[in-house]
């Protein structure tokens, strides 16, 4: 009979794996997502900029491989795929199309496409792309037509589905109005299928007019958290990463859940892991002779005929009271139960109340799901502005999945934040917090040390305003895992070493020393003893004898016989080492019936006791 100790604590080891999901782990999706890259091969496309600047192809296709590098670590059964439309070649299935080439099918990324598109970077690669692909009239009702036959050559499930413009032309036919119409309504079939177009245009000499034709081509924004259509063009490779990577990311929800304001009042919300902590993956075991991943599968038996157990002839039991108290797996799962899962209000605090030591697990942050619940967003948009202006957070009950134990989250109000070209920072919303119980707070009885004087305190006061900046989370990279991907992805490549990291956690010596200047010697002066080097090597080992041989050994302490009988008188025997009490015993002609430091004790006091 399997204990109930033992079911809980599979139980645990899931719930533990589950919250870490909840601080960032792999969301379940219902499907894949998917990604295609249209990118513009005209002759425009391969002008390179001023000051050596790369062109928006060169551009492009860095961007179009940092996209697959990343997709391979972090999502590597996502589909991709690269298009190139506008060239002078064709390449589609059943060659339906001119002047369109499809470089890449829609399918997993891998180290042979890394190569691929590694290929068409530089001036080699422009030389490459010429050859091969060529430039030469333009369709982008074709491309468009292409990238549906894509989509629709895909026999699994798509979770979500995007496709990315890249150009630096702002009217691609030259004003020929049927192609621009033919556009148009592909654009609207794509759609029309859950096809999201994003346009990436790139700079040109003129500025590009995004309402000459491709503001009827993409899609409009999603909602307020996304950035939208940008009017400025990208002229930097790292305003294009970045654009990219604020689109092709998808924003799932960990949970969408019900937040009980009252009686018969309830909004809809999601829940989103705003930060998680990046690991690196876990191994997977091959089959050695094939390299084929193993699966690996658990069965129970019985211990005494050997007979399968299935799932119902497992019962669970806990010991109490020096019995077993049996319970059906239903009755465990009724008992874990506490309620439906969702928030729930409980009152207001002021933000005096929540205390730094309160964080005991990342926060989350909360945003209203219009979809499930109609008015969820006025009404929760009327919530998050009164909390902001009284200064208040929402204390709440919250149960994130069913048979999870409740937990308090105070939710703390966030307003929207914009840049200058009206780009969001931060989205307008709530990031719940979880609260510690009473258990979990503990006592500390922290060691006595001697207190430091005002002016150290003053001292290490400048000390920290000189070395104070401005932290911002990623600019910081872990290298433990930057290295780890790097290595793997030489072995893919077949690079013949991996590429250098920059270890951005090192100190900055030189600009620190730079920073301080003299403090640092002050500071030394005023709490370390004159000539104090915190440098110094510990002291060399003992040479041995040139002559003899033999280390030097040390010289006998012999304590004079007054000093000892106040030792024995005061009990303080034991303050002495053991080689000092040998020596002692030797000294006064003390018989021992042993060497450790109690029986030497007990022969002296029974010798020089009065």
């Amino acid at each position: 009979m399997a204990e109930w100790n033992a079911y809980y604590r599979n139980e645990n080891e899931e719930e533990e794996q589950e919250e870490g999901e909840e601080s960032g782990g792999d969301y379940k999706s219902t499907g894949r997502d998917s990604l295609v890259f249209l990118v513009d091969a005209s002759k425009e496309m391969f002008v390179k900029g001023e000051d050596g600047q790369p062109s928006n192809f060169d551009m492009t296709m860095q961007v179009v491989r940092s996209v697959y590098s990343s997709k391979i670590i972090s999502s590597y059964r996502d589909l991709v795929a690269l298009v190139f439309y506008g060239t002078d070649q064709s390449k589609n299935p059943r060659n339906s199309f001119k002047h369109v080439y499809v470089y890449h099918n829609l399918d997993e990324p891998g180290a042979k496409r890394v190569q691929d598109v590694d290929a068409l970077r530089g001036g080699k690669g422009a030389t490459l792309a010429a050859e091969t692909m060529g430039s030469g009239e333009t369709s982008l009702g074709d491309a468009l037509w292409c990238c549906a036959n894509l989509y629709s050559d895909i026999k699994l499930r798509l979770s979500h589905k995007r496709l990315m413009i890249f150009t630096c032309r702002d009217d691609p036919h030259g004003g020929d109005s049927t192609k621009d119409r033919q556009a148009r309504t592909k654009a609207s079939d794509l759609k029309e299928t859950g096809v999201v177009i994003d346009l990436m245009h790139l700079m040109k000499p003129g500025g590009f007019d995004v309402s000459l034709f491709f503001c009827d081509i993409v899609n409009p924004p999603e909602d307020e958290s996304e950035l939208g259509l940008q009017l400025e063009p990208c002229d930097k490779l790292e305003d294009l990463q970045k654009r990219v990577r604020a689109r092709e990311q998808k924003k799932r929800a960990m949970a969408r859940l019900n937040l009980c304001l009252g009686e018969g009042m309830n909004i809809a919300v999601g829940m989103y892991a705003s930060a998680v902590t990046a690991r690196k993956p876990a191994p997977i075991r091959l089959y050695r002779e094939t390299n084929e991943p193993v699966r690996s599968k658990t069965r129970t038996f019985h211990t005494q005929t050997g007979s399968l157990l299935l799932p119902s002839d497992i019962k669970k039991a806990q010991t109490y009271g020096k019995k077993q108290i049996v319970m059906e797996r239903d009755e465990v799962d009724a008992i874990k139960k506490f309620e439906d899962p969702g928030f729930f209000l409980i009152g207001f605090k002021p933000m005096e109340k929540l205390k730094l030591h309160h964080h005991i697990r990342p926060a989350v942050f909360i945003y209203p799901e219009e979809d499930e619940v109609k008015g969820s967003a006025c009404l929760f948009s009327a919530l998050l502005t009164k909390c902001s202006e009284k200064n208040v957070f929402a204390l709440c009950r919250c149960t994130s999945r069913r048979n999870y134990p409740p937990r308090f989250v105070a939710l703390v109000p966030q307003r929207e934040h914009v840049d200058e070209g009206k780009v969001q920072i931060t989205p307008p919303g709530f990031n719940a917090i979880y609260l510690p119980y009473a258990d979990d707070l503990r006592t500390m009885d922290p060691p006595q040390f001697p207190s430091a004087s005002q002016m150290q305190v003053d001292k290490m006061k400048e000390i920290v305003t000189k070395l104070r900046f401005k932290y911002r989370s990623d600019a910081f990279e872990n290298p433990v895992i930057q290295q780890h991907y790097r290595n793997l992805e030489a072995l893919a490549l077949d690079m013949m070493a991996p590429e250098d990291i920059e270890d951005l956690i090192m100190p900055k010596v030189d600009q620190i020393n730079n920073r301080l200047g003299p403090l640092t010697d002050e500071f030394k002066d005023l709490v370390y003893p004159p000539g104090y080097n915190p440098e110094n090597k510990p002291a060399a080992k003992r040479k041995t004898d040139d002559a003899g041989g033999r280390a030097e050994k040390k010289a006998k302490v012999e304590l004079p016989e007054d000093e000892l009988r106040a030792h024995v008188q005061n009990g303080t025997l034991g303050k002495l080492t053991v080689p000092v009490l040998k020596d002692a015993c030797k000294q006064f002609g003390v018989r021992t019936t042993g060497t450790k430091k109690q029986e030497l004790i007990d022969a002296l006091i029974a010798q020089l006791a009065p």
